[in-house]
């Protein structure tokens, strides 16, 4: 009996609706196809800031956060950045929440010499009005921007080097940071891959630390970035993160939130098909008309406009370790959907979001990423596409950058990828040269650009993915020349691209189609 979220398609089925990018795209799928789908959200938490003071006055393998408190001692407060959640929360954010319990707590045990640091590593800058959305009014006003501002990883005057694990990787982080007599990590956990030791090791640290575990060589050895078990870069993290944890006292708060991506008058998306009312049919016939009349910007903002109505479903705090556990098994409750057999042939929709376009759009190496990196890695067990399978996306691929946040990524696609795509040559021989260019270090510094190293990691981040997929094929691009440079194959329809991929595939292929966003992972049993 498979669970209610796997549905296996039959003659009265109703046409599926995919994401690409932000249009929405019905596909008729063969009968006998599973399509799997997010379970409903968690009911949230009924009283969150009651739930905050719970979690910090009872923490995991810890004291108190009060008992660790003095007069006149140094804290630095570091939060997740914008790349979490996707769409961005509804006001008031769950950073809001904590920092405004935390800060308060600090005030009343007379500790004052506190600064709050968004922990980008090498992602761009927040600007103001998005820090203020995640921290709300109050926070930014008493604090932005002297005692609240983005982590920069290239002030090397602001970065303190820490020691080597026992492995070779180097730890250093931001040293206001370092210096601090306790620092304390708000996290807001999206997917399993967030939090634990990735909050402080990595979001405080800078491309000294990031290159011992961001190469091709450990993400190729990662069998599943969404289990931390079985990821050989969330091994690396742990290390760096342990050795961090020995030399800072760190006490981390982390918070989980439910799947309640759309609100009310999108969230029909998030369903079966072959479930909707009525009214909803009609809603869903009416959206896909208007985005497909409207122009691309408008197209983005009917998503984007609305901030999501997550709910928060849990609050951990504590020793770093212990409270991860804790919210691995929360995010597990939320996503993990039972599946059993591998598919010959996997069919996703790339969304118009990723954790790295926020605020602007999604380019050709993001969709790349979200393709080889995300949507094929949201499986725990086995993968859900065979060894040497075919996989098909959904997206326009159009090439199109964000000049001010993706600079670096322009050179990258335009200038590398058509001397070679093997992850193992980019970073031989061009990673280093990237790491020192002075314009987008400026760019990166002072501007809102991602890192000048961003775009290898992207493409590194699609390894393990691109050595296990056999062939990938795209509906619907909008040009050839994106795809293929890709090392992607076009078709101009699901039918095609199914005709396509069979000549490959076994005489009757297991067809499997994820109906996401909103987020799941499939719990595999091969």
């Amino acid at each position: 009996m498979s669970h209610p979220c796997v549905v296996t398609l039959d003659s009265r089925s109703a046409p599926r609706v995919l994401f690409s990018g932000d249009q929405l795209v019905e596909v008729d799928l063969p009968t006998g196809s599973r399509v799997i789908y997010p379970k409903p959200p968690l009911e949230p938490l009924k009283d969150v800031d009651a739930a905050i003071r719970y979690a910090i006055n009872h923490p995991h393998n810890s004291e108190p956060l009060y008992a660790k408190l003095r007069p006149g001692m140094k804290v630095t407060i570091a939060v997740d950045d914008i790349s979490l959640p996707l769409p961005p929360m509804r006001r008031p954010d769950i950073r809001e929440r904590v920092l405004t319990i935390v800060l308060d707590l600090l005030s009343d045990y007379g500790v004052d010499d506190v600064e709050i640091i968004i922990a980008t590593s090498v992602h761009r800058r927040m600007k103001d009005w998005e820090v203020r959305h995640i921290v709300g009014d109050r926070i930014f006003n008493a604090y932005w921007p002297k005692k609240l501002y983005n982590h920069d990883a290239e002030n090397l005057a602001n970065m303190k080097y820490i020691g080597t694990t026992d492995v070779g990787e180097e730890v250093e982080l931001n040293k206001r940071a370092v210096d601090s007599d306790l620092v304390i990590y708000v996290n807001l956990n999206l997917v399993p891959m967030d939090g634990g030791h990735k909050s402080v090791s990595v979001g405080l640290c800078g491309y000294r630390s990031l290159r011992a575990h961001h190469n091709p060589r450990v993400m190729r050895d990662c069998y599943s970035y969404m289990d931390p078990k079985s990821s050989a870069l969330h091994t690396s993290v742990e290390r760096m993160g342990r050795l961090a944890n020995k030399k800072l006292n760190v006490f981390t708060i982390e918070t989980t939130i439910n799947n309640r991506m759309f609100d009310r008058p999108l969230e029909f998306l998030a369903k079966n098909e072959d479930d909707l009312s009525a009214g909803e049919k009609s809603a869903l016939r009416a959206l896909r008309f208007t985005l497909s009349k409207v122009p691309q910007p408008a197209r983005q903002a009917i998503f984007q406009r609305v901030p999501s109505p997550y709910g928060v479903t849990g609050v951990f705090a504590g020793e770093t370790e212990a409270v991860h556990e804790h919210t691995l098994k929360r995010s597990f409750d939320q996503y993990l959907v039972p599946v059993t057999g591998q598919a010959d042939i996997l069919i996703t929709g790339i969304p118009y979001i990723s954790p790295y376009n926020v605020n602007s759009f999604l380019n050709p190496l993001l969709v790349q990423v979200m393709a080889n990196g995300y949507m094929f890695n949201l499986y725990r067990g086995a993968p859900m596409l065979k060894k040497g399978g075919t996989m098909i996306i959904l997206h326009p691929c159009t090439d199109l950058f964000d000049n001010e946040h993706h600079a670096p990524y322009i050179e990258f696609v335009h200038r590398l990828l058509p001397e070679t795509r093997d992850a193992m040559e980019l970073h031989k021989r061009y990673e280093k040269k990237f790491s020192e260019n002075p314009a987008y270090i400026e760019m990166y510094r002072f501007g809102h650009a991602y890192h000048p190293t961003h775009p290898f990691f992207m493409w590194y981040w699609g390894e393990a993915g691109r050595q296990h997929i056999g062939r990938m094929i795209v509906v619907g691009a909008d040009n050839e020349y994106i795809p293929q440079l890709l090392g992607w194959e076009t078709a101009r329809t699901m039918d095609e691209a199914l005709r396509m991929a069979k000549q490959s595939a076994p005489p009757t292929p297991e067809i499997m189609a994820l109906h996401s966003p909103p987020i799941f992972m499939a719990d595999m049993t091969a």
